[in-house]
């Protein structure tokens, strides 16, 4: 399933998640400049490598600086391929405007990188011997979508489900989707943990992470009128999530 639409709610500019969008273009153009020796080099510098803090020997004998923890930030603005930075970025724009409308920008931006820092200390704890660098943002993303899920549990999203190379367009609620796509996140996650062989190359573990998260913490960063998450009367109606209203 796909999401194309949720119920609008958002009032304000969302500037903090444009911010965040165009940071991540930026230094993903950055990328597309690069070779590919010194994109793998710097993929492995920036993004999360777990064996690189559980095994220093291994770290140190293969080149990485020493007492460098900066990864976990970088990481999160690192995207492995067009693929990869078009979904996130989508996602990030869909959930993360409503979420800043409740927030404000400042809390906001604080908010998100805490859940791309948490996703990638949980990915870090679940993947303790993988050599393999971790890059994107979908932990923090993960971790809006986690907010929206309580923040919002009235609204409506469309989303697309391709059925033999043909598109279906079906109304949810936001909840339905936001609780199918968590609960395979923690299948798959907890499949590639039974498994002696990785399985895929998703930081499934990052994305729980960060979903927790953001549920267990939207209320810290939410303005205090909105720390109840309030019914908003554009969420109720499926033709809201059809039109939207600015």
């Amino acid at each position: 399933m796909f999401p194309l639409q949720l119920t609008s709610c958002a009032r304000g500019v969302p500037i903090g998640t444009w911010v965040l969008i165009g940071i991540n273009f930026f230094v993903f153009f950055i990328e597309l400049s690069l070779p590919p020796k010194t994109l793998e080099t710097v993929f492995y510098l920036f993004g999360v490598v777990p064996a690189r803090y559980s095994h220093p020997e291994w770290a140190t004998y293969v080149g990485f600086p020493v007492d460098d923890y900066w990864p976990f930030f970088t990481s999160m603005f690192l995207h492995g391929g067009w693929a990869h930075i078009l979904g996130n970025m989508w996602t990030l724009w869909l959930f993360g405007e409503c979420v800043e409308d409740r927030m404000g920008t400042a809390r906001y931006l604080v908010f998100y990188i805490l859940c791309g820092l948490t996703a990638g200390l949980v990915h870090y704890y679940t993947n303790l011997h993988s050599t393999v660098p971790t890059v994107g943002a979908s932990g923090a993303i993960a971790g809006v979508m986690g907010a929206y899920y309580v923040m919002f549990p009235r609204s409506r999203v469309i989303v697309m489900v391709p059925i033999l190379f043909f598109p279906f367009f079906f109304d949810l609620p936001a909840v339905t989707y936001l609780a199918f796509w968590f609960f395979l996140q923690l299948f798959n996650g907890t499949l590639a943990l039974a498994s002696s062989q990785h399985v895929g190359g998703v930081a499934w573990w990052a994305h729980v992470g960060g979903f927790v998260f953001g549920m267990a913490t939207w209320w810290l960063f939410a303005e205090p009128r909105h720390r109840r998450a309030p019914f908003d009367p554009r969420e109720h109606a499926f033709q809201g999530a059809w039109k939207r209203h600015w």
